[in-house]
């Protein structure tokens, strides 16, 4: 490990749906958080980590900070809050835009006192023409001082090389905090449970609120013979109809969903995958402590 070494942690915060998980993805090079065109799609604090030469980078990818309408709304914005003040570094992903609403003026009361360094990440920019980048760039410059401001399109790549040349600039000397070859702290049930659930709610598209939740009730290797791992889980909604809907004609829905998260579990284990899903209803289950603990998000743990 070179003498210069740098390693801190770093936040990615913003709105729901502004690319947060997408950029991180990107940033890691392979998939850990759940992207969804829906909002609040990341539930739990995602740990990620960046190694090179030059410093360890570790990313905490917050659920979007939102006014919460339940319990599980509330448990997001603590996590999201919480974050922020045991951070070296933040990375505010904004949307290329003019108006600066409520939730971002909250965001900017939250950071303000902190006394962290800022940046400013201005996403989609491969959306609007350059102009409108420069007037986004000039509103948000009058709503906090910043260290820097960098405009990118996490989905295509743009720019994410110069977040990391960034963020090491703020970083302290200092240790290793995971092996070189780690890219997350989350058990494999968990990223599991959030790849079907990303597939659910990709193919459920606006047919069904995202208030949907899934259980792993089984996860086994297979011992001798070909590798394969058996799973089988739950996906958890609000109301009977819901649940027709997920189930779908002749269980054509969730058989597409099975296929979809099987894929990608088959990369991500690189190993076979038999898949069992059922669907359950657990009435207003984001209002109930127990069942949001159940479904792995522990307030005790923000």
């Amino acid at each position: 490990m070179k003498d210069n070494f740098k390693s801190g942690f770093v936040a990615i915060i913003g709105r729901p749906n502004v690319g947060k998980s997408t950029l991180m993805n990107h940033l890691i090079g392979q998939k850990i958080a759940i992207t969804s065109k829906k909002p609040q799609t990341t539930r739990n604090r995602i740990q990620t980590v960046y190694t090179c030469e030059d410093g360890q980078i570790v990313f905490l990818d917050t659920p979007g900070i939102h006014k919460a309408k339940n319990k599980l709304g509330e448990y997001m914005v603590q996590v999201a809050e919480r974050t922020l003040k045991e951070v070296d570094v933040i990375l505010w992903l904004v949307e290329p835009t003019t108006f600066v609403g409520a939730g971002e003026q909250h965001i900017a009361q939250q950071l303000a006192g902190l006394h962290i360094p800022v940046i400013l990440v201005i996403n989609k920019v491969d959306t609007v023409e350059k102009e409108e980048i420069l007037r986004s760039i000039d509103t948000y410059r009058r709503i906090y001082e910043f260290d820097e401001i960098i405009p990118v399109s996490a989905l295509r790549g743009m720019n994410t090389e110069d977040i990391i040349t960034s963020i090491f600039k703020y970083l302290p000397y200092g240790p290793m905090f995971y092996d070189e070859d780690t890219v997350t702290d989350q058990p494999q049930r968990q990223i599991a449970a959030e790849i079907i659930r990303e597939k659910a709610l990709h193919a459920l598209d606006a047919e069904i609120p995202h208030g949907i939740a899934v259980a792993i009730d089984k996860m086994k290797r297979r011992s001798g013979g070909k590798p394969i791992v058996d799973i089988e889980a739950t996906i958890i909604c609000e109301r009977e109809s819901h649940k027709g809907i997920i189930i779908g004609k002749q269980g054509s829905m969730l058989k597409k969903i099975g296929s979809n998260a099987r894929f990608e579990l088959e990369r991500m284990l690189e190993s076979g995958v038999n898949l069992k899903l059922w669907v359950k209803v657990k009435k207003d289950w984001r209002d109930s402590d127990f069942m949001i603990r159940n479904f792995g998000y522990d307030k005790k743990e923000i």
